[in-house]
């Protein structure tokens, strides 16, 4: 312990369990962002698709992922730090340029909702579940082997925001450049996960893992365990909260957002590649936030923090409702990066806090299933109003949706020295 304390002192860096871990993820969002930033753009105005349309893929996405979230979760909980489930996902990814080129384009084409059902099971299996499981095991593996989640994710945002610049320009030149250099990248992660994994060095494991952490893991949760989730009435008090705030980093940022910003701009080309360099500095931003919210966090508080990133979601939301020029727009939509790294790091620690920490990737993902079931439930009709009313005046009732979730959340988000089932703050 000794060792690790000095460690982290000096640097984490020297840490080959932070860098590894660091590296996966940000490989993961790296291959993510590089076609799912655009994805929204790509659904619009390439292929034509109305916002009902799009509400139905990301429905069905949604769907797909309330299921698979919760196997993979129960999975990864068993595996404990083990990267079998990494490995699996890391493997799908490699087929995504094959699998947009030669199956999904032409399906959706030919086939819409079967086209959307085929690709929400592999969009989901190798990316939407994954990622919950590789920011649950990169955080289950700090907590051992003494590094800052936060800081670890940052890296994935960092990753995120450089693919999303890159997008910007190939978008303009071949869309379907997006999904090659997905699966090229996907490549390099997989020889990652399978060639480098610090816990099979016995000297790095006996100089960086905390001993209580290890016996803690080492307690294998039964399936009672699991199933005990499910009857804690605080649990899903949160998860109606997650409904109708974290519900919405899918549906405006991800299914309306892109399109509205890139209507600010004479021509589509200009509009993409400025949402491309909007996308790049927010998430830049987002990473600097990954390792800043966990000082914020110390200062006032997790359920402050919390109250903190949902007031940052009603502005940013609201703003962009009333903003009607590309600069204003642009400044408000920042917002996002504490918000994300609050929702991100700082919920974590919530379930680590009030919760069992053995089975953190299902917690993680049980209210990670509300906010699925929130896309499933308005994805559609706000692609639906979108379609009728417009972006702006959809923006304004989401907002207000937001404003009514974080007065509630003020009332059932359980104070950082009450109910305290896990780590103490």
């Amino acid at each position: 312990m000794s060792d690790a304390n000095n460690n982290e002192r000096s640097g984490q860096l020297k840490n080959p369990f932070y860098v590894s871990n660091s590296l996966n993820i940000l490989l993961f969002f790296a291959g993510w962002g590089i076609w799912w930033s655009f994805f929204q753009i790509w659904l619009t105005t390439k292929e034509g698709f109305s916002g009902a349309q799009v509400g139905e893929i990301y429905s069905f996405n949604s769907a797909f992922s309330l299921i698979m979230n919760l196997v993979y979760s129960n999975i990864q909980d068993r595996l404990g730090i083990r990267r079998n489930l990494l490995v699996f996902c890391a493997v799908l990814q490699v087929f995504l340029g094959p699998f947009f080129t030669f199956l999904f384009v032409p399906m959706l084409r030919a086939h819409f909702l079967m086209g959307a059902l085929i690709g929400s099971c592999y969009l989901t299996l190798a990316y939407l579940s994954a990622s919950p499981m590789f920011e649950a095991l990169t955080e289950r593996v700090s907590r051992r082997f003494n590094y800052q989640y936060g800081s670890a994710r940052g890296w994935g945002s960092f990753g995120y925001a450089l693919s999303a610049l890159i997008a910007g320009f190939l978008f303009t030149i071949d869309p379907a450049l997006l999904f090659w250099l997905g699966s090229g990248i996907a490549v390099v992660l997989l020889i990652l996960l399978l060639c480098w994994n610090p816990i099979r060095n016995e000297k790095d494991v006996a100089k960086f893992e905390n001993p209580m952490v290890k016996e803690r893991e080492n307690s294998k949760p039964a399936s009672k365990d699991f199933l005990n989730i499910f009857k804690i009435r605080s649990l899903w008090e949160i998860a109606i909260f997650l409904v109708f705030s974290g519900t919405f980093y899918t549906i405006f940022d991800q299914q309306m957002f892109p399109q509205f910003f890139t209507q600010f701009f004479k021509t589509q080309a200009v509009g993409d590649h400025m949402y491309g360099i909007l996308n790049s500095v927010e998430v830049f931003l987002e990473a600097i936030m990954m390792g800043l919210v966990p000082l914020l966090m110390k200062k006032i508080g997790v359920r402050r923090t919390i109250l903190v990133g949902v007031t940052f979601m009603f502005i940013r939301i609201g703003g962009c409702g009333l903003i009607t020029n590309p600069v204003g727009v642009s400044i408000i939509k920042l917002l996002h990066a504490p918000e994300t790294a609050i929702f991100c790091v700082v919920m974590f620690r919530y379930y680590t806090l009030h919760y069992d920490p053995r089975v953190s990737a299902t917690i993680n993902i049980v209210t990670g299933i509300a906010g699925s079931f929130g896309q499933i439930l308005l994805s559609t009709p706000l692609g639906i109003l979108r379609d009728h009313i417009g972006y702006q005046p959809t923006f304004l009732v989401i907002a207000g949706i937001v404003f009514c979730a974080g007065i509630y959340g003020y009332f059932i988000i359980r104070k950082d020295d009450q109910e305290v089932n896990g780590e103490k703050f």
